[in-house]
């Protein structure tokens, strides 16, 4: 499949269109659509359930679509040693398996970080590669720990950067911090 015209890409931005448009096909989407990873430069794709499906299962393609499974890992661990060790600078960050090994991003206030730092993945739990991260909340002496796809992950970046005020981000980016944990437990299973 090849990339839409850059008139599709940019027909969501015309006046009187306000739905969210499939980048694949044009289709108008739902609130709650399925995402895709383009894979040479890790950019999330929206898409329409057909557009979705057709790569659902398809290995080494030019996309790989993100699941909507959230799991709590309630028997999984990191010790403070080994935190240390991956040297990310707060207490929230995301881990994704990739072809070449592991990645550890965290949000900041100037949006999703990566760490340049080699990494070990031998405390990361199975995932699927590339679409699904072990997110780590250790904020405020939180220790959870998730599974979740990684649109997920970036919409917590996302959120952390539009809600960041001053030195130690203001209150309403800690609700806003609080309130994503909160529907991301409802979300999930154990």
């Amino acid at each position: 499949m090849t990339a839409p015209p850059p008139y599709t890409t940019l027909r969501r931005f015309l006046p009187g269109r306000s739905a969210e448009r499939c980048e694949l096909c044009g289709a108008a989407l739902a609130t709650e659509h399925p995402h895709l990873l383009e894979l040479a430069n890790r950019r999330i794709v929206c898409s329409c359930e057909p557009c979705g499906v057709l790569f659902e299962h398809r290995g080494e393609g030019r996309y790989r679509r993100i699941g909507r499974d959230i799991r709590y890992l309630s028997d999984f661990r990191i010790t403070d040693a080994e935190w240390e060790s991956v040297h990310i600078p707060i207490e929230l960050a995301f881990f994704v398996r990739t072809g070449e090994g592991a990645r550890a991003y965290y949000p900041s206030p100037a949006g999703c970080t990566e760490s340049r730092l080699p990494l070990s993945t031998a405390f990361l739990p199975e995932m699927a590669p590339d679409v699904e991260a072990l997110l780590v909340n250790r904020v405020r002496g939180a220790r959870e720990y998730y599974l979740a796809p990684i649109d997920r992950c970036y919409h917590l970046a996302g959120l952390i950067r539009l809600h960041w005020r001053g030195l130690s981000g203001g209150d309403e980016v800690w609700r806003q911090i609080d309130q994503f944990f909160a529907g991301l437990r409802e979300g999930c299973r154990a």
